[in-house]
Formats: C-alpha cells, sequence, structure tokens
C-alpha cells in the first residue's frame, strides 16, 4: 500500500465504527389512555341581610312573592 492511501483507509475505517454508535431516540404511545379527572365541586352560598322592617313586612305580607 502507498502512503497515501493509509490515512483515507483509516479515515474511512473509523467512521464506518463510529456510525454504528449514533444514538437513536425513539418516541412511542403510551399502552394505557391518558386520563384527567376534573371532579369539581362548586358550592355558592348566597346570603341576603335585610332590615328589620323589611322582614317585618315580608312576614305580614306573605303574598309578595
Amino acid at each position: 500500500m502507498k502512503n497515501a492511501t493509509r490515512p483515507l483507509l483509516a479515515a474511512v475505517l473509523g467512521a464506518s465504527l463510529l456510525s454504528g454508535c449514533v444514538p437513536r431516540i425513539e418516541v412511542a404511545t403510551p399502552k394505557d389512555p391518558i386520563t384527567i379527572n376534573m371532579n369539581v365541586k362548586i358550592e355558592h352560598e348566597i346570603r341576603i341581610k335585610v332590615d328589620k322592617d323589611v322582614e317585618n313586612l315580608l312576614k305580614e305580607q306573605s303574598g309578595l312573592f
């Protein structure tokens, strides 16, 4: 072999060895379905404060509402 072909042969051999070491990235879907649990409890409490006069009026005239 000539001296000029040895570096070329070494480069080709090195490149072929390094090409086998390429990292592999794989994206796979999960086997189980994705579940989102959205149990939301909403409570509203409304308090109305009225004066004594309005409260008495409502008691006396219960037919208003």
